[in-house]
């Protein structure tokens, strides 16, 4: 399996390094899209991670959204924010853990909605992935978790910075479960936010994103910014249990999903065979007007296919410059990373060897 997928992207790889390099713009015909930020290298929707992805170069930022008790949307990577916060460590929340049902999976923890936006700000964030980024880890106790408007402000100050627009592309995390458990209507609060920051056109640099189906249809209705629907490897959306995402990857899904949406999210898995062969996804995809936007590039071994790990050291870095090759390839429109300095050299340089 190791010779036949290196054989195919070796393959892949030379058909992709015809291509004339790309200019760095949020226009730009390949995207990339710094994941969580720059967050192979500094904790994950931290100001500071946004901040070194848009000086990398990254054309957009990707802040996953959660909601605080008194309604103001914040970045977290999950609404249970333990693993991403001191929050275990302070003894004046240890009454707040709770166990909740989300999305069918029980949870226990401290979670964003039990916190107002004054109490959460006093917490610090922290590496999520200490065992796997152990120099993250440095950063720990920084940073503050930021509003979604914070970003926005970011965002503005460095195009004023750059002189040039950067992207915005917001997912919403568990929008079912926070209404109906809740009461909380992230998706009401989006749209309001997105229209104080002025983000109200499809030509506006912004996309907004969800495993969920109903969040993104209700949103078609309120809003013309571009949508994405997110599809995972496996199971499906918790707000339309009898779908999965198996199947919402067919042609016929995809041609579902282009009626209220402008782009489709698949984990690699979808794009690429065993082999680094392209699939039919992507043409499929192109052809009902749907942009792919895989995710997640990452460039440690435990993040990659097996035929791409350098050893077994689950922190080595893998072959992420042959990941980018095969997936340029497949002609994606864009790409989720957490190393957005490396994809950008990748992308400019036209060069997909290890």
């Amino acid at each position: 399996m190791v010779r036949s997928f290196l054989l195919g992207a070796l393959v892949s790889m030379g058909a992709a390094m015809t291509t004339p390099a790309i200019a760095q713009n949020v226009d730009s015909e390949l995207l990339i899209i710094a994941h969580r930020g720059a967050s192979g290298e500094r904790p994950e929707h931290t100001l500071a991670a946004y901040e070194r992805a848009i000086d990398q170069g990254a054309d957009y930022i990707e802040p996953d959204l959660v909601v605080t008790k008194d309604g103001v949307l914040v970045s977290r990577h999950e609404n249970e924010i333990s693993g991403t916060t001191d929050v275990e460590s302070r003894e004046e929340f240890a009454d707040r853990r709770r166990s909740k049902t989300i999305d069918g999976t029980l949870v226990s923890g401290w979670f964003a909605e039990d916190f107002t936006l004054e109490e959460l700000q006093t917490l610090r964030a922290k590496e999520r992935l200490p065992y796997i980024r152990p120099e993250n880890a440095q950063f720990d106790g920084l940073y503050q978790v930021p509003t979604f408007e914070e970003i926005v402000a970011l965002v503005k100050a460095k195009e004023a910075e750059l002189g040039k627009r950067i992207g915005i592309y917001p997912e919403l995390k568990h929008p079912n479960f926070l209404l109906q458990d809740e009461g909380i209507d992230s998706v009401d609060l989006l749209v309001l936010a997105l229209k104080k920051a002025g983000y109200t056109k499809a030509s506006d640099p912004i996309f907004v994103q969800c495993f969920e189906v109903g969040p993104l249809q209700r949103l078609n209705q309120l809003s013309d910014v571009r949508l994405v629907q997110l599809i995972a490897p496996e199971g499906g959306p918790a707000d339309e249990p009898a779908m999965r995402y198996a199947e919402m990857a067919t042609p016929s899904g995809l041609a579902e999903i282009a009626k209220y949406a402008d782009g489709i999210g698949p984990h690699f898995g979808f794009i690429l065979n065993d082999d680094g062969s392209a699939k039919s996804f992507v043409g499929d995809a192109h052809e009902v007007g749907l942009k792919v936007h895989p995710w997640t590039l990452r460039r440690e071994n435990t993040f990659m296919p097996p035929p791409l790990r350098t050893n077994d050291n689950p922190r080595g870095v893998g072959a992420l410059p042959i990941l980018m090759g095969l997936l340029v390839a497949a002609k994606v429109d864009g790409i989720f990373t957490d190393h957005p300095g490396a994809a950008v050299i990748l992308r400019e340089s036209g060069n997909y060897e290890p």
